[in-house]
């Protein structure tokens, strides 16, 4: 099984954009499992939310509930800030995994732009007393930090777009794009607080600063197999952010694709720099803990992993005294799975159901 963590400011279907652009369902077509977490925007209880209930609440119970069902170890994965998230997880859950990828995932956040990210820092300690007001960060004032890293990024893309045929594929992954992009979501506000003020302002990862339920999140504590994929034309994440990350690592390969932050996952090379060789390494780590006797024959077709809403069942034995309103069942409908065999859903006694109806 590999468990996969998005980021909390975008929707996880990134990964699953168009049946015939979907990194979910390849690596499903190419024999494995990938269940992953659908955030959802942020309910009432979720505005109070910290980093420690998403770590240590939420994706403890979402692991746990994986593991009652299946019985073995997982390979978690992390895109971009989920990578933070999972990096922080695995510190925690090591023996319940079998290996971790993390991609596109930034740790030293001075490493390049320094100014622009303590800008960013200071501009929310001006925003506290609103964030704080409203319990969360809107999405459109999420997406204005994202535009601070790289100007002219949206100019340079629309007026690419208007150089395409109307009709041609080309065009139309780029809809189906911008629809992903403006389909985000809010932030709690103290998320929101904790990223930019902590991570961008003070760069706490990088300095060993970051906490989870009271624990410094140290990367050389992960001993774990571990990939580490980092995009070398990356402006949202510089590489050397990336990089800091892998150095600190004790048992860290590195892949550098010459591809995007977004494009490692949806452009049209990213089959062959990413998801192969990404493959691939699954494949060894899941050989080791004979999750596949041997490498099944690619058997990928639209019909074929259909993404299906689903609910999580009991989370299993609490295994830490940190204490969060969603450390114990996932109260949200968000874990998904694909499955190459067929349709599958998480029902509520977390066991999968392959009569399930596709949602």
């Amino acid at each position: 099984m590999v468990f996969v963590v998005p980021s909390l400011v975008n929707r996880y279907y990134v990964l699953d954009l168009q049946a015939d652009l979907s990194l979910l369902r390849w690596l499903a077509g190419e024999g494995f499992k990938p269940l992953v977490i659908d955030w959802d925007a942020p309910g009432e209880a979720e505005r109070g939310f910290t980093l420690t209930d998403y770590v240590a609440g939420r994706l403890e119970a979402a692991l746990d509930a994986a593991l009652a069902a299946t019985k073995a170890p997982m390979i978690l994965t992390g895109y971009c800030m989920g990578g933070l998230l999972a990096l922080a997880l695995a510190q925690r859950r090591q023996r319940d995994l079998a290996g971790l990828v993390l991609m596109a995932t930034p740790w030293n956040f001075h490493a390049e732009q320094e100014e622009v990210s303590r800008f960013a820092g200071m501009q929310a300690g001006f925003l506290q007393p609103l964030l704080q007001g409203l319990g969360f960060m809107p999405t459109d004032m999420v997406q204005s930090y994202f535009a601070l890293l790289d100007p002219l990024s949206v100019l340079k893309k629309f007026m690419a777009f208007g150089r395409m045929e109307a009709s041609g594929s080309k065009a139309g992954r780029f809809v189906a794009l911008e629809d992903w992009l403006n389909d985000g979501v809010p932030l709690s506000a103290p998320v929101a607080l904790e990223c930019l003020m902590g991570w961008y302002g003070a760069n706490e990862t990088h300095l060993g600063l970051w906490r989870i339920a009271g624990h410094p999140v140290d990367p050389a504590e992960v001993t774990l197999p571990t990939l580490a994929l980092v995009p070398g034309q990356d402006r949202i994440v510089p590489p050397a952010s990336a990089l800091a990350l892998t150095g600190a690592l004790p048992t860290c390969e590195v892949m550098t694709p010459a591809l995007g932050h977004i494009g490692m996952v949806v452009a049209g090379g990213a089959r062959d720099q990413l998801w192969r060789p990404l493959a691939d390494w699954l494949w060894k780590r899941s050989a080791t803990y004979g999750f596949l006797r041997r490498r099944p024959a690619p058997r990928y077709t639209k019909r074929d992993c259909a993404t299906q809403r689903a609910l999580s069942g009991a989370a299993g034995p609490k295994r830490t005294p940190h204490s969060s309103p969603f450390s114990g069942p996932i109260q949200r409908r968000n874990l998904r799975t694909h499955d190459a065999e067929g349709p599958a859903s998480w029902n509520q006694r977390g066991r999968f159901s392959q009569s399930c109806p596709i949602s």
